[in-house]
């Protein structure tokens, strides 16, 4: 399917009465598409899928649209929505160790590449703590250097361990057994189903 064509499928599932806060709505979408421009309708898209709960299938178009048109970060945060509708949201304040105290001495891309270790509380049969796997999203900044700190999105591997937690519950990111970064945990939102679905 061409990226017209998926722009176009993806309005038909934002429900004309979502607005952003500058009051653009799907009707202002329609028109940069009578135009002819692509860009701007997939951000104007994005930025509607996050006033409400859309479903999987809007945030899975729109990441296609993306890699189609080579928008490489934008693809990225399309199939990152797509896991926060199936599996829910969890926001920290992260603060990363400097580099000199840390392992990791360069920064990173801040756009769900990092699969780091976490303590969440968990522990193994043998008592020792369990670490859990997760993503990571850098909000507003696209590079997280080392001593840098950013509010996050956080992505787990099996979201089922992650339930416990709570906002203000402290939690440490691994590299290897030593503590890369801590994190105050600041939402949680739990999967929410979409109108219509």
């Amino acid at each position: 399917m061409n990226v017209p064509k998926l722009l176009e499928a993806a309005t038909l599932l934002v429900p004309e009465e979502i607005a952003t806060e500058k009051d653009i709505t799907v009707r202002d979408v329609w028109e940069y598409l009578r135009e002819d421009e692509w860009d701007t309708p997939l951000g104007l898209l994005e930025e509607l899928g996050d006033i409400e709960p859309l479903p999987v299938s809007f945030w899975e178009i729109l990441a296609t649209a993306a890699e189609q048109m080579r928008l490489d970060r934008s693809a990225a945060w399309c199939h990152w929505c797509s896991y926060e509708t199936r599996n829910g949201i969890i926001r920290a304040d992260l603060t990363l160790r400097p580099a000199s105290e840390a392992q990791r001495q360069t920064s990173f891309d801040g756009a769900g590449v990092l699969r780091p270790m976490w303590n969440i509380g968990n522990r193994t049969p043998s008592g020792e703590p369990g670490l859990n796997i997760a993503r990571l999203w850098a909000e507003f900044i696209p590079f997280l250097e080392p001593g840098g700190r950013s509010s996050v999105r956080l992505a787990p591997l099996d979201p089922m361990k992650w339930q416990h937690l709570r906002p203000g519950h402290v939690i440490t990111m691994h590299a290897d057994r030593s503590v890369a970064g801590t994190a105050v945990i600041l939402e949680i939102h739990r999967p929410q189903t979409p109108r219509g679905q």
